[in-house]
């Protein structure tokens, strides 16, 4: 690991200490930049997430997305964190916060907003950073792809009844164009560039070597591109961040022991159900991460722009990065607490196997 990305940590706070800074020196400028979307995407934001996810693509093979349904357990597992345990442990932990141990701090309308908010973070799991948290982890990056892609299959279908089951809400409005921009700019447009340049690049003379250089050299763009949009998306908050600071931590708490709480369940049953740490990885940080962009569309819909619902998602939104890097750093350093996956022969024949052969003769 290079210095920039040993401490990967140290920039995405200084680019946190820059976005602030930049959203209080020039909020016109920044205010500019934020208006530059499409169906509550920024398109600045989406550019530069396209940029980190794009080196990850690069690295999938077609063969290796069939093999993944041989191995379905982390896929289960994702399935059962996102959808069965993850809405309803936000929403539990949002009324135990703000409707018990904050309530004499804000008031009980605000509260319920804070609440509402934290319940469409808690329905709406990421489509897009898990590729790069998925990539920072050394993640199976096929394997990842189609958890994605189940995850969002699900998401078209489960979003609206439990969002509206947990909110008390009969007609509740889905936003299809955020939700259908974004699987296609961050799921379907990345992976047939990422096939296609494989393509060309396979057609060479150097075929797959010059796969990987090209990879290597794109490589920095990806951290290029997290640290320029953490420092987008704290500008574009920093009004909210310096007038409300106490609404934001206390918003803050409950939504920090959803992430690491979700991510030592899904964490601890991938060590129990005895996967590759390639897998594990991706399939507790898929359930850590949201989707940010469906939830706070849907909180602007259905309470306005200015409501505590909508600032309860922005917060979420801000958090998300320092956790995720903070559980990236710890899923690196437990690497060794899973199997190791199996390692090829040049023929194909995994060397697991080809011990036995060798004992059998």
């Amino acid at each position: 690991m290079g210095l920039f990305e040993r401490y990967l940590s140290v920039w995405v706070a200084l680019a946190i200490g820059v976005g602030v800074a930049l959203g209080s020196i020039a909020p016109g400028a920044v205010a500019a930049i934020a208006k530059l979307e499409y169906a509550h995407v920024n398109l600045p934001v989406a550019v530069l997430i396209w940029l980190m996810i794009y080196p990850m693509m690069l690295k999938i093979q077609p063969r290796c997305i069939a093999d993944v349904g041989r191995k379905p357990k982390g896929l289960i597992l994702t399935v059962v964190i996102n959808w069965l345990i993850k809405p309803f442990t936000m929403a539990a932990l949002a009324v135990l916060f703000f409707k018990f141990i904050f309530a004499g701090l804000v008031p009980a309308e605000d509260a319920a907003h804070y609440i509402a908010g934290m319940i469409l973070l808690g329905v709406a799991p990421c489509t897009a950073m898990v590729f790069v948290w998925s990539d920072l982890t050394k993640g199976d990056p096929a394997y990842t792809l189609v958890q994605v892609t189940v995850n969002d299959l699900i998401l078209v279908f489960a979003f609206a009844p439990i969002a509206g089951l947990l909110l008390g809400v009969t007609d509740l409005f889905v936003p299809w164009e955020t939700l259908l921009l974004s699987v296609g700019v961050f799921v379907v447009l990345p992976l047939a560039a990422g096939m296609a340049t494989r393509a060309l690049l396979n057609g060479s003379r150097e075929g797959v070597s010059s796969i990987d250089r090209l990879a290597a050299r794109i490589k920095p763009l990806s951290i290029i591109g997290l640290l320029l949009t953490v420092v987008l998306l704290f500008a574009f908050q920093a009004d909210t961040l310096l007038a409300q600071p106490l609404r934001v931590g206390l918003i803050a708490v409950p939504l920090l022991v959803q992430g690491y709480g979700i991510f030592a369940i899904a964490y601890v049953a991938a060590r129990v159900l005895k996967l590759e740490h390639r897998v594990a990885a991706p399939a507790a940080l898929i359930g850590t991460s949201n989707f940010f962009e469906l939830a706070v569309a849907v909180a602007i819909s259905l309470f306005g722009l200015s409501s505590g619902a909508a600032l309860a998602t922005v917060v979420g939104v801000l958090i998300e990065v320092p956790v995720m890097l903070s559980l990236v750093k710890f899923a690196n350093r437990t690497r060794h607490w899973f199997p190791a996956p199996p390692v090829d022969l040049p023929n194909g024949q995994p060397l697991g196997a080809a011990v036995v052969a060798a004992k059998e003769t």
